[in-house]
Parts: C-alpha cells; sequence; structure tokens
C-alpha cells in the first residue's frame, strides 16, 4: 500500500491509500478525484490520464514504455519532462508518499 496524494489544477489536494498493484488512474477515478478522466479504462490508448509527477520521485517510478510515450504525445496539456500517464504506474510501497499533480485539462 502507499499514500498517494493528488493535486488538482485549483490547488485541491486528495490523499489516497491505494492498494499495490492499482494504477494511479484506477485509485483516482474509483476515489473521485477530478482532472483524471481515464476514458480508455488504463489501456494505455487515450492519454486522458495524462499528469505530472513529483520530479524528486521520478527515479522510484518504472521507465515509460514505448507505447506510452507515444501516448504521451497526445496529451490535451503541456507534455512536461515529468509527464506520465498514471495508468502506467501501479501503486507499491516504494511509492509511498507520492505527490501527483494533474494538468489543468484532458481533453
Amino acid at each position: 500500500m502507499a499514500h498517494i496524494t493528488y493535486i488538482e489544477h485549483n490547488g485541491q489536494s486528495t490523499t489516497i491509500n491505494l492498494n499495490d498493484g492499482w494504477s494511479l488512474m484506477q485509485g483516482a477515478t474509483a476515489n473521485g478525484v477530478d482532472g483524471i478522466v481515464g476514458e480508455c479504462g488504463g489501456s494505455c490508448a487515450c492519454a486522458t490520464c495524462h499528469c505530472y509527477m513529483d520530479e524528486a520521485r521520478l527515479a522510484d517510478l518504472p521507465a515509460p514504455s514505448a507505447g506510452e510515450l507515444d501516448m504521451l504525445d497526445n496529451v490535451a496539456a503541456e507534455r512536461r519532462p515529468n509527464s506520465r500517464l498514471a495508468c502506467q504506474i501501479k501503486a507499491t510501497a516504494a511509492l509511498e508518499g507520492l505527490v501527483v499533480h494533474l494538468p489543468e485539462m484532458q481533453e
């Protein structure tokens, strides 16, 4: 389990205790966090779960796949070096305390 904090574009913060194996997208959508849509249900096919990871924690995350990098070319908000798709990151104890910033728009 890991406590993940989602910070919406308007500054609202929500911390969720996410079970191991759940994606950051699943945790957000199951707990009503605004700012993550997840239209494709987590299959890395829509880019509507784009988020900005805490830069200090990037090394704790698995490397993005080629498919994720391709989908990041289609995000609605600005793509940054710390941009990731929340559907591609699974919660583990190593992510305890991770902060995820959500962009202004997904579509």
